[in-house]
């Protein structure tokens, strides 16, 4: 998660401005994990208010670590979403000194990782605190919706909720990057309690489809599943016992990964210390 942020240095406008009172996101990670065989211990990585690490938690009955860089969304996550080991680390370069059955990353989280050294670093941390056949799974936005779409990046957007009396307005442009493949943003909020307008800027990797079967299969992983839906945030919406279609060209794309038991640290030297190659 980023810092510098209406929403994610006010947890509480998150949860209200993207609610999720079915808990869509974790059901459909839960759902996932049982259909390969994850075993209980989980890392959430990117939790932010801790929502989904939760859930799983205590619904789920799993062993759950949260990971964020956001001291905000941090505190918010141990006082409204208790249970889970909450802890503030970078998904480039954590260290917990322990290992789980599956490394759990949604919302895109996986995209802030903008360089090709990002990826590589990401994926060597999580090969470091994975057991033998770790799963990883991830849901995201799909880099391949925007060869020939171009719906997202048509205009402004505009959306408004309000929160405790205050109606907080936005106004959003979204535009790519080609040459450093990143979906970049501008948001400008407003709200009518006579603060001054904020402007801010983010963006997420645009990544391919092959391009990520490549980076997952070179550190070690086997992808089980790679598809666009259905998940928490496509349309239709996912519900318990839909199956993925095999399709790749909408506008999410769903990740499921298995380390290969056989492809140890040791006999990948780019990978054995968690450390990124230029």
């Amino acid at each position: 998660m980023t810092s510098g942020n209406l929403l994610t240095d006010h947890p509480e406008l998150y949860e209200q401005r993207f609610p999720d009172p079915d808990h869509l996101a974790a059901r459909w990670a839960e759902e996932t994990l049982t259909r390969h065989g994850a075993g209980p211990r989980v890392l959430d990585v990117g939790c932010g208010t801790g929502r989904d690490a939760a859930w799983l938690h205590s619904a789920a009955g799993r062993e759950v670590t949260g990971i964020d860089t956001s001291p905000a969304m941090l505190a918010h996550a141990r006082d409204h979403h208790p249970g889970p080991v909450y802890r503030h680390a970078d998904m480039r370069d954590f260290d917990l000194d322990t290992t789980f059955d599956a490394v759990v990353c949604m919302d895109s989280a996986l995209l802030y990782c903008h360089t090709n050294d990002d990826l590589t670093a990401f994926l060597a941390r999580c090969r470091a605190h994975l057991a033998p056949g770790g799963l990883l799974v991830a849901e995201m936005r799909n880099g391949a919706f925007f060869l020939g779409n171009t719906e997202l990046l048509d205009g402004p957007r505009t959306a408004s909720f309000e929160w405790r009396g205050t109606t907080y307005a936005s106004r959003t442009t979204l535009w790519i990057d080609h040459g450093a493949q990143l979906l970049r943003r501008r948001r400008t909020w407003t709200a009518d309690d006579g603060s001054e307008p904020d402007e801010q800027h983010s963006a997420w990797r645009l990544l391919f489809p092959q391009e990520l079967r490549h980076f997952l299969t070179t550190a070690g992983f086997d992808v089980l599943a790679l598809h666009d839906g259905p998940g928490p945030r496509t349309e239709p919406v996912w519900s318990e016992g839909d199956s993925p279609h095999g399709t790749t060209s909408s506008d999410r794309l769903h990740l499921v990964a298995r380390l290969g038991s056989e492809n140890s640290p040791q006999n990948n030297p780019q990978y054995s210390n968690g450390d990124s190659t230029s």
